[in-house]
């Protein structure tokens, strides 16, 4: 996908983000979760932190890092939640 596209999706990614990750309540995760899912859907091969981050206009690579190594999200609570979606 182009950020054009992924735009034209900001607004359900915006309920899904708040949906499957409200256990995310630190200011700032759900957004960094958002910008997480974006990098994952825009084009490009490598879908590791830098690259996402300099595809991304957004946030910078150490806010996406951060937030992959230190949110604590629940893994069982979010299948649960897509599951519960479907």
């Amino acid at each position: 996908m182009d950020v054009a596209e992924v735009q034209q999706l900001a607004d359900g990614l915006d309920e899904f983000v708040g949906d499957v990750f409200a256990s995310l309540t630190r200011s700032g995760w759900q957004g960094r979760a958002t910008d997480h899912l974006r990098g994952l859907m825009l084009d490009g091969q490598r879908k590791s932190i830098q690259p996402m981050a300099a595809r991304l206009a957004g946030p910078n690579e150490q806010a996406l890092n951060h937030f992959v190594t230190n949110s604590p999200w629940d893994a069982a609570g979010v299948r649960r939640r897509l599951a519960a979606r479907t």
